[in-house]
């Protein structure tokens, strides 16, 4: 008697059918004859066998069903006409395997073929993304902004919805499945490949009108405005998503997505370093000597600075949290004010006299009247 199709996989009778994937998986990996040592090549390739069979079963409900009823593979054959694996080629197995890849292709052909995935219907592809450059103010990265953006793309003809014709009727060269089976013999029994139909393109129809909108081609290219929020913090080479304003995907399946680059312009006055703002703001001498309250402009208006007496020339005051905010968290950062002692090029007679008092006013010894005298 043939081996339990559950023994084979080493799953419970309960398995679900993800589980049944991720085991075939597993042991498919292990046995695939082109990993056999060379005195063992004969074995592999049996094993491999027993394990597509028992994939084939299981990951069908129907047959599976039918298995369960009957409680072992050699009277299920007898009941059911089952005369080995099914689903594709066996002969291509060996070669739709790629080690340690489980996306599109390799494995995830084989497991549309074994567990169902080939359907009655072809996959609508999803739509590839798209992308477009932004260029934004310092003021909108400080704020937030909602701006208007103009596209000229390719979307899904709404009078056809995307399938490029009207009045459908059932294919005739699939009966209406969208799919198509070959029979092969092979060495391990018969098998049979199952494939979209070329005719209808795996839809399972085919129209008998031709769309006059987008003449067959199920896309027309329309000029589209696109409101887009951009928020509070964001930095050069952040990106936002639209989601399904790509490229519309084929036969009618889902659009991609749309991808804003964003790029700050340099700001006039204000420097950036990440969410801080640096500005320089000159001063009088008498403000630095004597102290002083001025207005400093930031990103949302002027607000009051106090200069302390005796402050000196490129010192630093740090007002917080009057920098940019921080995207998708609370608080901001700070605004980093360099003074800068400016001297006037012209003085009056009055002004003159007076700093030739105070040059007559002995100051007290500079650090290199101290040590050098």
């Amino acid at each position: 008697m043939a081996k339990d199709y559950y023994k084979t996989l080493k799953v419970e009778k309960n398995a679900t059918k993800e589980q049944i994937k991720k085991a075939y998986k597993k042991l498919a990996m292990k046995y695939h004859p082109d990993r056999a040592p060379e005195d063992k090549k004969e074995n592999y390739e049996e094993k491999f066998k027993e394990i597509n069979e028992a994939a084939a079963v299981l990951g069908d409900e129907q047959k599976r069903t039918q298995y369960d009823q009957y409680g072992d593979p050699d009277a299920f054959k007898q009941a059911s006409g089952f005369e080995g694996f099914q689903g594709f080629d066996f002969s291509d197995i060996m070669s739709k395997f790629q080690f340690g890849n489980s996306g599109q292709g390799g494995f995830g052909d084989i497991f549309d073929q074994i567990f169902g995935g080939g359907g009655s219907r072809a996959r609508r592809r999803r739509g590839h993304d798209l992308q477009y450059d932004l260029e934004i103010n310092l003021e909108d990265a400080f704020h937030g902004a909602k701006k208007t953006i103009d596209l000229n793309k390719l979307e899904h003809c709404q009078e056809c919805q995307g399938r490029g014709g009207k009045n459908f009727q059932r294919c005739t060269q699939c009966s209406g499945s969208g799919y198509v089976k070959k029979t092969q013999r092979t060495p391990f029994g018969i098998f049979q490949q199952t494939a979209a139909c070329h005719y209808c393109k795996g839809e399972g129809e085919v129209a008998n009108q031709t769309c006059s909108d987008c003449h067959g081609e199920g896309v027309v290219r329309n000029k589209k405005k696109i409101e887009v929020t951009i928020p509070a913090g964001v930095e050069t080479n952040n990106r936002l998503r639209v989601a399904g304003e790509g490229e519309p995907g084929e036969q009618g399946g889902p659009s991609g997505d749309l991808y804003i680059f964003l790029y700050i312009k340099p700001h006039e006055v204000f420097k950036r370093i990440e969410n801080d703002i640096h500005l320089a703001v000159p001063i009088s001498f008498t403000q630095a000597c004597l102290g002083d309250e001025i207005q400093v402009p930031t990103l949302d208006g002027k607000v009051k600075l106090k200069i302390p007496p005796a402050t000196q020339s490129e010192t630093i005051f740090r007002m917080g949290d009057k920098g940019i905010p921080f995207l998708n968290h609370p608080g901001a950062g700070d605004q980093m004010v360099k003074v800068t002692i400016q001297v006037p090029k012209k003085l009056t007679k009055k002004q003159k006299e007076l700093i030739k008092q105070l040059k007559e006013e002995k100051p007290s010894k500079s650090f290199f009247e101290k040590v050098f005298g």
